[in-house]
C-alpha cells in the first residue's frame, strides 16, 4: 500500500474515503498553516523567555520548562483564537466546517533524550489514536513548527493498518480519564500523569511490518486516519521538537458508521461529545 500522497482528491468525500482506506496526505505549507505555526512559536518564545525555543530546555530547569510549556499547551487548546486557527487550516484545504467537529490543537513536545525519562514513556508508545475513545472516522492533522529531518518526526506501520495489534485498549475509559479534570487530557499541569493515568499500549510481541517515516518543512500539513498504527521516534539531537496536532471528525460519517476499519480498538466511552463544532454557533447574547 502506498502511504503518502501530496495532493487531496477532487472532493472532501473522496479524500476522506482515501484516508479511511489508509492513504496519508503530506501537503505543502499554506498561509493558514504558517499563521498557526507563527502563533504557536510566538507563544513559546514569550512564555519560555527565549527566541530559540528549540534550545530552551538547556537553559531552564526541567520543572520550570515543564510548567512553562503547560501554560502554552493550555492556551493553544482552550482559547478561541487558537480554535479559529484550527478552523482556518481545515477550511484552507476545502473541507466544509459545517459538517465537522474537532478536538482542539495540542502542542506536542519531544525533548532531547526524552525517551530516557520513565515519566515520559507514554509519549513514545506506538499506538492508534482511536484507542483513546475516538470514532473510526477520526482524521488526525499534524503540523511541525520547524523543518525536521526524518529522525525527528514519527513513523507509520502501514502493514498494520488493517491487521490487529495485541493491545489493552479496553483499559481506556474516556469518562474515567477526565473525571478529575482535563489536565490529563491536555497535559498541562501534572508531570506525574503517566503514573496517574492508564494509557493503552501494545501487549506482547508484534510484527507490525516496515516503518515508513518522513521529513517535513515548517508548516507542512499531514493528514492521516486515526486508525493508523504509528509512534514517535526517540531523538537525541540536542534540540526540542515541537508540533501541533488536532483531530477532526466528519459528523455524518461518524453517525453512519463510515471510517477506517476497526481491527482492534476496544476503548470505552467517547471523546466526540467534547469536540468543538467546526462552524461557530451565532452568539445569543
Amino acid at each position: 500500500m502506498s502511504l503518502f500522497e501530496h495532493a487531496l482528491r477532487d472532493s472532501a468525500a473522496e479524500t476522506r474515503g482515501a484516508l479511511y482506506a489508509g492513504t496519508a496526505f503530506h501537503l505543502a505549507p499554506n498561509e493558514a498553516s504558517l499563521a498557526f505555526v507563527s502563533l504557536a512559536r510566538a507563544e513559546l518564545a514569550a512564555t519560555l523567555g527565549f527566541e530559540d525555543v528549540r534550545a530552551a530546555h538547556a537553559r531552564l530547569s526541567p520543572d520550570d520548562f515543564f510548567e512553562r510549556l503547560g501554560r502554552v499547551r493550555k492556551r493553544l487548546y482552550l482559547e478561541p483564537d487558537a480554535h479559529a486557527h484550527v478552523r482556518r487550516v481545515i477550511a484552507s484545504l476545502g473541507f466544509d466546517l459545517a459538517d465537522l467537529a474537532f478536538d482542539p490543537a495540542r502542542l506536542r513536545v519531544i525533548a532531547h533524550r526524552g525517551h530516557e525519562n520513565p515519566l515520559a514513556a507514554p509519549v513514545y508508545y506506538a499506538h492508534r489514536d482511536t484507542w483513546y475513545a475516538h470514532p473510526q472516522a477520526l482524521v488526525t492533522w499534524w503540523i511541525p513548527l520547524d523543518d525536521l529531518a526524518e529522525e525527528e518526526t514519527f513513523a507509520f506501520h502501514p502493514a498494520a493498518f488493517a491487521q490487529p495489534i495485541p493491545n489493552d485498549s479496553e483499559i481506556f475509559d474516556y469518562d474515567a480519564w477526565v473525571r478529575d479534570g482535563h489536565s490529563l487530557k491536555i497535559g498541562w499541569q501534572d508531570k506525574r500523569s503517566s503514573t496517574l493515568a492508564r494509557y493503552p499500549g501494545v501487549r506482547g510481541a508484534i510484527e507490525p511490518g516496515p516503518a515508513v517515516g518522513f521529513s517535513c518543512r515548517r508548516g507542512d500539513v499531514l493528514l492521516f486516519a486515526g486508525a493508523h498504527f504509528h509512534g514517535w521516534r526517540p531523538q537525541a539531537t540536542g534540540r526540542t521538537r515541537y508540533s501541533l496536532d488536532f483531530r477532526v471528525v466528519d459528523l455524518a460519517d461518524a453517525r453512519e458508521g463510515r471510517g477506517a476499519p476497526n481491527v482492534d480498538n476496544r476503548s470505552r466511552g467517547s471523546a466526540l461529545p467534547e469536540y468543538v463544532l467546526g462552524a461557530e454557533r451565532p452568539s445569543t447574547g
